[in-house]
């Protein structure tokens, strides 16, 4: 696998902005081009909180123009307060682990969201930056597609109750017209 698809597919596992900055938007070094929307400066301690506890996730991925289905599991700890999030991520069946990292501006009221694969150890280049509204966290990102074109990724939070959850990305060649899904992560809480 080339270099960029090896990123990029690093990235999709959760927060996959994770990346590229997300662009002149937000005054940071850009990609390809700016982000389809900044993110809404709505950052708040304990937007992460429903996250907390034990989770199986059933994975659905586009891959070679299928879907990939498989499940992993997840432990995440809230710290600092609420301002920091960390998930540890587990595909047995993969061989595979990471971690997610998210860690509020209280500043800014924008949420930093980091990615370290265990393969490597090291944390992605910079975060990708995003928020909660309405109920619904987006985080878009400047990326390039594998011939080098520039794309939008978007990660979201969703479908948040206290047993359930959804996270999936998407990305769009297009400044934000038209999405293609590529990565569905559905939460389910493990009882205690």
């Amino acid at each position: 696998m080339d270099n960029v698809a090896s990123n990029l597919e690093r990235r999709t596992l959760l927060q996959l902005a994770a990346g590229l900055a997300v662009g002149s938007a937000l005054g940071l070094a850009g990609g390809a081009r700016a982000a389809a929307v900044p993110p809404a400066a709505t950052g708040k301690s304990g937007d992460f909180d429903f996250l907390t506890g034990e989770w199986t996730i059933k994975h659905r991925q586009w891959k070679n123009k299928k879907w990939d289905l498989f499940t992993g599991e997840a432990t995440v700890v809230g710290i600092l307060g609420g301002i920091a999030s960390i998930e540890e991520l587990r595909i047995p069946e993969r061989n595979f682990s990471g971690m997610g990292l998210r860690l509020l501006d209280v500043n800014r009221k924008l949420w930093a969201d980091f990615w370290v694969n265990s393969q490597s150890g090291v944390l992605g280049s910079e975060p990708a930056w995003g928020s909660f509204t309405n109920g619904v966290g987006t985080w878009d990102g400047d990326d390039v597609d594998g011939s080098g074109k520039p794309l939008i990724i978007r990660g979201c939070w969703d479908k948040i109750t206290p047993t359930s959850c959804r996270w999936y990305q998407a990305s769009s060649k297009d400044d934000g017209k038209s999405w293609q899904e590529s990565w569905v992560m559905d939460w389910t809480r493990r009882k205690q």
